[in-house]
């Protein structure tokens, strides 16, 4: 048997950043964790050569897709029709797959992958030995709506037949996929709950866009990748330019993927108000988080880690369309006292949004106890993978 170990990480990437950056950090703790393992993520993300990686993790890029507000898919950058993207991200995967030979192959949240995309990658790869595992975000969306979407997908017979094992990347505090999605129970043996996942500030990383942070405290925006932020960065700029005693510092990062358009429009808006910042991406959002006295986000995935790791006050302005995961999981937060919720409303009341935002400027943070023990995730899941990545235990990677 080899000595080295190898680990391949499938993340469809249709939209935003936040499968790439969950990826991401797990890759980097594990090859820090491991010495001789390497990391391949197979991602379709358009801008994942924007972002550094550790030695011995690298990435396979893939025909990125977009998803339309219809619900369907299509190419992001070819003229092609979606089967035949699709047929050319399904064959760079499998042969990827058959060539890297990973001891461990984790897919991120799609457990067939885009349209079944990974699907013959996995009997490939279960054939083979590998240990297959499934990863789930914390909350996925509303129970019966995703038990109809899985069931309409096929998802549940690739749970039983197709997976070793489910790591849900959360706790069963803020959401349950066992107790609360139907159908789930049949596969509960399989389920490990592993807890948020820990971010740090990188060593030895300057990003030019903290060379213009204001000197003093200032509150964080953030929308992830951008493009579903624009409710949330106009109503907050409007709450400046409408409550005249808000002068509160804040710095907006406007994200990718938000059109260039819009990006320009609010830009302009920015410039007009002495106490707000904007900028456009940050590949090490964590220097950010650090700086930072309390922020406010849509509460996806990576934005809730983050709020955790830094022990900042925050407020919750949630998204529900196309999928509830940011309320369930702002709500469920909220009742654990970890941040402040703040539903949309018609329309959108600035002197609301300007209250808001001067009460978490000083706000206590989030227990540090309840947020320590949380906050276990990247331990755990090294734990669990050992067994296929810890070069000193051999014939494990065969269990």
């Amino acid at each position: 048997m080899r000595a080295e170990r190898r680990l391949l990480i499938y993340s469809h990437d249709s939209f935003g950043l936040g499968h790439l950056r969950r990826c991401r950090t797990i890759a980097h703790d594990l090859v820090g964790r491991f010495g001789n393992l390497s990391v391949l993520i197979l991602s379709g993300s358009p801008i994942i050569g924007s972002f550094d990686f550790k030695s011995r993790v690298d990435f396979v890029r893939v025909p990125g897709v977009i998803k339309l507000r219809n619900g369907e898919y299509t190419a992001l950058n070819l003229h092609i029709d979606i089967d035949r993207t699709v047929a050319i991200r399904s064959s760079i995967i499998q042969h990827t797959a058959d060539v890297f030979e990973p001891d461990l192959f984790i897919v991120d949240k799609e457990p067939l992958g885009l349209r079944g995309e990974v699907k013959q990658t996995l009997e490939l790869l279960r054939a083979k030995g590998t240990r297959c595992v499934l990863g789930l975000r914390d909350v996925m969306d509303e129970p019966q709506v995703l038990l109809e979407e899985w069931e309409r997908k096929g998802v549940f017979p690739a749970l039983r037949d197709l997976y070793h094992d489910i790591w849900v990347y959360g706790l069963p505090e803020i959401f349950d996929p066992v107790a609360e999605v139907p159908g789930f129970a049949e596969v509960a043996a399989k389920v490990h709950y592993t807890g948020y996942l820990r971010r740090e500030v990188p060593a030895s990383v300057v990003p030019t866009s903290t060379n213009d942070l204001p000197e003093g405290p200032f509150i964080l925006v953030t929308t992830g990748g951008g493009g579903d932020g624009e409710d949330l960065v106009d109503w907050i700029v409007n709450a400046y330019e409408q409550v005249s005693d808000l002068a509160i510092n804040a710095v907006i990062v406007l994200g990718p993927f938000m059109p260039p358009d819009l990006r320009a429009t609010f830009q302009a808006r920015i410039e007009k108000i002495p106490s707000l910042r904007a900028i456009v991406f940050e590949s090490n959002m964590e220097l950010l988080f650090d700086r930072a006295s309390a922020i406010v986000g849509m509460g996806g995935y990576n934005t809730f880690c983050e709020i955790l790791s830094f022990g900042k006050p925050a407020i919750i302005v949630p998204r529900t369309v196309p999928r509830l995961e940011q309320y369930l999981r702002a709500e469920r937060a909220q009742q654990l006292g970890l941040v402040h919720m703040l539903p949309y409303e018609d329309d959108r009341d600035p002197g609301r949004m300007a209250s808001m935002l001067q009460m978490i400027i000083g706000a206590a943070p989030p227990d540090p106890v309840l947020v320590a023990r949380m906050l276990e995730g990247l331990e755990r899941i090294a734990t669990l993978a050992a067994p296929w990545l810890d070069a000193s235990l051999p014939e494990a990677a065969n269990g």
